[in-house]
């Protein structure tokens, strides 16, 4: 019999591949299923940089091993990015370096930051990937409450001193995967003065940055003074560029921190394919106002949802970044009993709250990366069975745990 390492034997299931199973299984079941699950945008990647891809993949020089840290020209392009964006200069030698994509970066940095017992705070509901994150590293995750009375935004005093005493890092995330939820700059400049008072390292995640709405303008973390001094901020093209599967990102921030991230990287990974690095420069140097065009198809598909919830008396915070929207579930309904009922019923698929930690129960969250029609077909559909008299007294038998 295979033993698995202890590591992952307490590793809960990773949700969203649960989510695809229950998908795939009730297609086969016959069932025509809208999937408002995994936020992956539905738009094509820029053809700019499609093309730039083709003419690179063909020069052979490209066909190397890649540099650890990523081509220079690379870097200076996110460094001249997050000087037009956000007036941060940054030394693209020193403090940039390229990912395969934010999530790989974040799970290795925390490799080169913790040891077994540290504390890591983590937002709750938060991005599932910062616990198990910890959780790899034998670190103990631990949770800072987002509530809706507070905006799902950080409460500092809300934590123990003696848990900020022991903690080495923190995961922080705005625009919010799952709520929606933003932070200005003043909320920033109070979670650097925060970690600064208790010694802490910031990792900000601001893969959502460009998918903002009603006038707000999502900033770095690294606009705060001083906070270069404590943090590192991971963001990729992803979302920004439609470019979910090309796996391509960055961490930028203080040199001694990328530099830990260098170390581990260096000796578990060979880099990013340089063809694909090139079509992120021409993202980056020549369609900055591409995110522009993404964020009005997502606001008019997040009024769409705001409005027929709103149509079903279900109250819901307008989310101003990402395209997710967090809804509460009916009362008497757990979030994962309700997500399997909706599968089950209607054959529309969400995530069930309870999936970004033990503070998102009593919330859904509806992905709008996904067709306009289909997305009106999936809110009729949903408006259809809660107006019928006998909804409440059914019971799924699906389980997503």
């Amino acid at each position: 019999m295979i033993k698995r390492a202890k590591r992952i034997e307490n590793l809960p299931p990773y949700l969203f591949a649960r989510i695809d199973q229950l998908k795939e299984e009730a297609i086969k079941r016959g069932i025509d299923v809208i999937s408002l699950g995994i936020g992956d945008p539905d738009q094509p990647t820029p053809m700019p940089v499609v093309q730039k891809l083709c003419e690179e993949a063909l020069n052979p020089e490209n066909h190397r091993y890649p540099s650890y840290e990523g081509l220079l020209e690379y870097r200076k392009a996110v460094a001249d990015w997050y000087k037009y964006r956000f007036n941060v200069e940054l030394d693209p030698k020193r403090e940039v370096l390229s990912l395969i994509g934010s999530k790989e970066g974040l799970v290795h940095m925390i490799w080169g930051l913790v040891d077994k017992g540290d504390i890591v705070l983590c937002p709750d509901p938060g991005y599932p990937v910062y616990r198990i994150s910890t959780l790899l590293a034998e670190g103990e995750p631990y949770s800072i409450p987002l509530k809706i009375e507070n905006r799902f935004l950080p409460k500092w005093e809300d934590i123990p001193s003696d848990i900020a005493k022991r903690a080495k890092v923190m995961f922080l995330n705005y625009p919010s995967n799952p709520t929606g939820a933003v932070i200005d700059k003043r909320g920033l400049e109070e979670a650097v003065r925060f970690a600064k008072e208790y010694d802490i390292v910031i990792l900000y995640d601001n893969a959502y940055s460009e998918i903002t709405f009603d006038g707000f303008v999502a900033p770095s973390i690294l606009e705060v003074d001083g906070a270069k001094d404590i943090a590192v901020e991971f963001s990729s093209l992803s979302k920004t560029f439609n470019m979910t599967g090309w796996r391509i990102g960055y961490a930028v921030g203080n040199a001694d921190l990328i530099s830990i991230l260098s170390t581990v990287k260096t000796n578990v990974d060979s880099g990013v394919f340089q063809a694909i690095q090139y079509a992120a420069i021409e993202a980056l140097n020549n369609l900055r106002d591409f995110p522009k065009e993404s964020v009005k198809i997502y606001q008019k598909r997040r009024d769409m949802v705001l409005d027929a919830f709103k149509g079903m008396g279900v109250d819901i915070l307008p989310p101003k970044g990402t395209f997710y929207v967090w809804v509460p579930v009916p009362e008497g309904f757990t979030s994962t009993d309700f997500a399997a009922f909706l599968l089950e019923e209607i054959g529309v698929l969400v995530v069930p709250g309870i999936g970004y930690g033990e503070y998102g129960e009593g919330y859904i969250r509806i992905s709008t990366t996904i067709n306009e029609n289909r997305l009106i077909e999936a809110l009729k559909r949903v408006k259809e069975f809660f107006g019928r008299d006998d909804w409440k007294s059914k019971k799924p038998s699906l389980l997503l745990k």
